[in-house]
């Protein structure tokens, strides 16, 4: 079973979400476990204080170390398991990040808050980890991102497995497209192909769409690729104009 430890100032947000659909599902079938802990139960002043004022002047206020070390202190985990900082000065999470995190038995958790946080903070982290270019009002939602993509590669989590092998980013490409019935919807039909029955053409038809969709909305990603030659003759076949 691998267990999150989130050290966050709204425990309610992590424990609601996680409370539902698949991360719920595999919190009740005990393949994974979501234990939070709240800052303010561990500071000695009686107004539970855990910011204060920046040295050197600037404007909102800095979660203070001592509570957020005394959290820390208090989980009981596995020894050398990850402690992640949610900031948006980590690295960019990506799925190979999540593939890692998922064989751990425990993965520990900090959710920053107001205009960030003592710098001393930093020292108790093994991993600063980034969800994107931008700033949030704090690191529950980047935590909770953090929670959904490795829960879900946990085994018992999602029933099929297979599933997980299709999806984006699982072999670096993205998704190729995915339909249901109806065979025709406004004039929308279904490829033939999908339709066939022949597992081996619709294995090879995927993943060119996925070369295909991959090439015209990420590109990027296709530079980090170790694509075959018939990879690549397909997408300069992309190249051409139609």
């Amino acid at each position: 079973m691998l267990t999150f430890h989130i050290i966050t100032l709204f425990p309610e947000l992590i424990e609601q979400y996680c409370s539902t659909s698949i991360i719920g599902r595999g919190v009740n079938a005990q393949a994974i476990a979501i234990k939070t802990y709240n800052p303010r139960d561990f500071c000695l002043d009686k107004y539970r204080k855990v910011d204060d004022t920046p040295y050197g002047g600037g404007a909102g206020m800095v979660l203070k170390p001592e509570p957020i070390f005394a959290a820390l202190d208090s989980i009981v985990r596995a020894e050398k398991s990850p402690v992640l900082l949610m900031t948006p000065q980590g690295i960019p999470f990506e799925q190979k990040i999540a593939n890692t995190l998922a064989i751990e038995s425990d993965i520990t958790i900090i959710c920053g808050h107001y205009e960030g946080f003592d710098e001393r903070i930093r020292s108790l982290a093994s991993l600063e980890i980034s969800i994107g270019d931008y700033v949030l009002t704090g690191g529950e939602l980047p935590a909770l991102t953090i929670i959904d993509a490795v829960g879900r590669l946990v085994p018992g989590v999602i029933g099929k497995s297979i599933s997980l092998a299709n999806e984006s980013f699982v072999d670096g490409l993205l998704e190729a497209p995915q339909y249901t019935k109806p065979a025709v919807f406004q004039n929308m039909e279904v490829p033939e192909i999908l339709r066939s029955g022949n597992h081996q053409l619709t294995a090879k038809w995927r993943h060119k769409e996925a070369l295909k969709r991959t090439y015209e909305r990420r590109p990027d990603l296709l530079n980090k690729l170790d694509l075959s030659k018939e990879d690549l003759a397909f997408i300069e076949s992309l190249k051409q104009p139609k």
